[in-house]
């Protein structure tokens, strides 16, 4: 999953003047953009944009706008910081930790910005455009994307943050694909990375910490065919199937993706579920996937030749939107016997069905990737751990929240510095100032540079206190 594009505030006028200001920005952006563009609460477009992934999200903003232009964009932004009036930005409405709603802010709803173009090995996608679009565009030409599991996320979001996903072994993170962007700064002016390679290097893993991508460029691969699905083992092989991939992780091929979630099955209960995908030599796909059927008696499995877009469209169904959510993580260099230990008893005491533990492989081509031709922090294999405690809306959310958060603290010391930026929450101090690596420095470098205000803020960025010059 993503976090919002990129979202902040702008400087903000003396208590009591935030209606004033509201009523103000919504005269001057109807003066600028036209009729039908601005929104105010009980407006259906305001209502949609003000609806994100996690239920939990109760931020509203006072106006919601629809550019549907770059130019628009930038008139959004420099009429934001005009009026003192907070900004945020959403893009797929992914967005777990609800930055991309600001309360009494406007907000840029990027939703009508979703054109893609293929253009032989690249596609061109607007900053709009969900991951699930990307796919569909290139299919036809049969070119593969790399992108998260979900095909309703937001690539920029995905894009900007990193980027999970089942091609990683042999595409690499979305954030490597990253060829160029056109980028709204909070002065108004509109750059592109191709005259600004320092921009493009800061937005490969520097999240959308630095304005609004309006456009994204994208490298795309030979759809050689895919042959994946869902392997259900039952509980009680939880910890042999762990263990036996544990023993085999170090020699398994870049073309397995392979994703284990200690869930709740509907109709089957506590379980293991492995999603497993082939994206190599097509005359391998048997042995590979055989490498993780054997290791226990499944109760079920989907795995079959398939396409990206099924793919994505089945985390869809399982993760529907509206679900109230907390995330945590920890990334670990390997599945050590203790590490187990912790997942599976922690998995045992969950709190209700749909508090769940993911487990996602780094590994293959995204670990040749230069150690600082990204920003993205972390380049050795390992093991990125989602602590996702999901709830009805009607669920007491208490025993969710401590639960994930005693899940993080059970790893910590089995856990490598920092985490994934995208899954990491406010007030994580520790391991926000480590999640970059060698790469917080020069990123604060960018940021001053680039955003000197802090208008926009969304995957969280260490203290400059913290850093070494």
């Amino acid at each position: 999953m993503d976090v919002t594009q990129s979202s902040g505030t702008a400087p903000a006028g003396p208590p009591g003047t935030a209606r004033k200001a509201g009523d103000a920005l919504a005269a001057a952006l109807g003066a600028r953009l036209g009729e039908g563009r601005v929104f105010r609460p009980g407006e259906r477009p305001h209502t949609e944009a003000s609806t994100l992934w996690n239920g939990s999200v109760t931020a509203r903003p006072d106006l919601v706008v629809r550019p549907r232009t770059e130019a628009e964009v930038a008139s959004a932004v420099l009429a934001a910081r005009e009026h003192g009036v907070p900004l945020s930005v959403r893009g797929g409405g992914h967005d777990w930790a609800g930055r991309a709603l600001r309360d009494g802010g406007l907000t840029i709803d990027l939703g009508g910005l979703r054109a893609v173009r293929v253009e032989g090995e690249e596609i061109t996608a607007d900053g709009g455009s969900l991951a699930g679009d990307v796919v569909a565009a290139a299919a036809p030409h049969r070119r593969n994307v790399a992108t998260g599991t979900a095909g309703v996320v937001g690539m920029a979001g995905l894009t900007l943050g990193g980027g999970y996903g089942p091609l990683l072994g042999t595409a690499g993170l979305a954030a490597d694909n990253l060829l160029g962007a056109r980028v709204v700064l909070a002065d108004g002016r509109t750059v592109s990375t191709d005259d600004d390679p320092e921009l493009l290097w800061a937005l490969r893993g520097g999240g959308g910490n630095f304005g609004v991508v309006t456009s994204l460029r994208i490298r795309s691969h030979p759809d050689r065919g895919l042959t994946g699905g869902m392997v259900l083992f039952p509980w009680e092989q939880a910890r042999q199937v762990l263990d036996g991939w544990a023993e085999r992780a170090a020699g398994a091929p870049d073309g397995l993706g392979l994703l284990f979630e200690l869930t709740v099955v509907p109709g089957v209960g506590p379980c293991l579920m492995a999603v497993a995908v082939w994206s190599g030599d097509p005359r391998s796909s048997d042995r590979a996937l055989e490498e993780v059927t054997g290791l226990g008696t499944p109760l079920n499995s989907t795995l079959a030749p398939t396409t990206l877009k099924d793919l994505l469209g089945q985390f869809d169904q399982a993760v529907p939107s509206g679900m109230h959510w907390t995330l945590r993580t920890r990334s670990v260099a390997s599945l050590t016997p203790e590490i187990t230990d912790i997942l599976t008893r922690a998995a045992g005491d969950r709190p209700g069905p749909g508090a769940g533990l993911g487990l996602r492989r780094f590994h293959g081509a995204a670990t040749r990737v230069g150690a600082d031709d990204t920003a993205f922090g972390r380049r050795t294999p390992h093991i990125l751990v989602e602590i996702s405690a999901g709830r009805s809306p009607e669920e007491d959310p208490g025993p969710y929240r401590a639960w994930a958060e005693q899940v993080r603290e059970a790893l910590a010391p089995h856990a490598l510095p920092g985490g994934y930026p995208n899954f990491l929450a406010p007030g994580q101090d520790q391991q926000i100032d480590h999640a970059y690596g060698s790469h917080a420095g020069r990123l604060l470098a960018a940021k001053q540079a680039y955003d000197p205000d802090g208008v926009f803020t969304a995957t969280p960025l260490p203290d400059a206190g913290t850093v070494r010059p």
